[in-house]
């Protein structure tokens, strides 16, 4: 399996009532792990997660 290309991954949030958003994408994984790493430092109750976007 290759790799994706460099900026196609995003991050996503499932909030209290189990919706999915997609918070921002286009970013490398490692930004995107970054952001992720922010976000659950805050302290939020919601998850986040690094998914790689789909290329079409």
């Amino acid at each position: 399996m290759s790799e994706a290309p460099e900026r196609s991954w995003c991050v996503k949030r499932l909030d209290d009532n189990g919706n999915e958003f997609v918070l921002r994408d286009g970013l490398t994984r490692a930004e995107a792990e970054r952001l992720v790493a922010e976000y659950q430092a805050r302290g939020h109750k919601q998850s986040y997660w690094v998914e790689r976007v789909p290329v079409l």
